[in-house]
């Protein structure tokens, strides 16, 4: 396995990172078992950076992490996610009260004092233009509640207003074949502001592994089912955005 430094935080960590939204749900159904079999597997490969959410199974995926992270005594790093637990997802559901409550769960799921690394999970593109939001998450680093902050984002415009601040750490963005815009437009100013990258959506949530056809089935409780179109989140977060079949004839080319 590979290493790199992860922006300005002083972490070694894999190139190859695990993400654990599958772990706790949206893409069928997991057995613990199998997921904490996969969890180790990572490990023992190299792993030590694993990606999370509050939202991830309502805190299945924290809290597996939790029990991996106990069982083993690899370095762990683990970057959680916060803010779509707000219904409705809107910028005023950014304020101290509920983050510091998402902050407060995500704590107690992953049997911690200090949050590795936490993000703003996709928040609505007004929050990047409220800097007492990230005035908030200064005063959690203050505490000792988080060692650092970072942001998922949406679009690349979102990302490059969250560097502008200056303890943004990490930004994650989708990044794969059919997503090119931010190495266009992103990824040299990030590296001058020494802003760590993470790419997600890497394999197009499973489209460019070749494994799929025009017949493949997925789950009801797979969002490859149930948010092809943006039906219950972000369209981007599904195949990339792209319409299934066009994708399918552009990975057989």
């Amino acid at each position: 396995m590979k290493y790199r430094k992860l922006g300005r935080t002083g972490w070694k960590v894999s190139e190859i990172s695990f993400g654990s939204w599958a772990i706790g749900g949206d893409w069928g159904k997991v057995k613990k078992n199998d997921s904490l079999a996969a969890l180790n597997h990572a490990v023992d490969l190299g792993i030590n950076f694993f990606d999370t959410a509050d939202v991830y199974g309502d805190g299945k995926s924290e809290k597996l992490l939790a029990q991996l992270k106990k069982e083993r005594k690899e370095e762990i790093i683990i970057a959680t996610k916060a803010g779509r637990r707000l219904n409705p997802h809107l910028a005023d559901g950014y304020n101290k009260k509920n983050l510091q409550q998402f902050i407060e769960r995500s704590l107690k799921n992953l049997k911690t004092d200090s949050l590795d690394l936490l993000q703003l999970h996709c928040p609505p593109a007004e929050v990047y233009y409220m800097p007492e939001v990230f005035n908030i998450l200064d005063e959690f680093v203050k505490e000792g509640k988080l060692k650092y902050y970072g942001v998922s984002v949406e679009k690349v415009e979102e990302a490059l207003k969250a560097i502008e601040y200056p303890n943004v750490q990490s930004v994650q963005i989708i990044f794969n074949i059919f997503r090119q815009r931010p190495i266009e437009l992103f990824f040299e100013q990030a590296k001058k502001r020494q802003v760590g990258i993470l790419a997600r959506v890497p394999l197009a949530s499973g489209l460019l592994t070749g494994k799929f056809t025009a017949d493949s089935k997925f789950d009801s409780a797979d969002h490859r089912n149930y948010n092809r179109f943006g039906e219950a989140f972000d369209r981007g977060e599904t195949f990339s955005g792209l319409d299934y079949d066009l994708g399918l004839k552009a990975v057989e080319e």
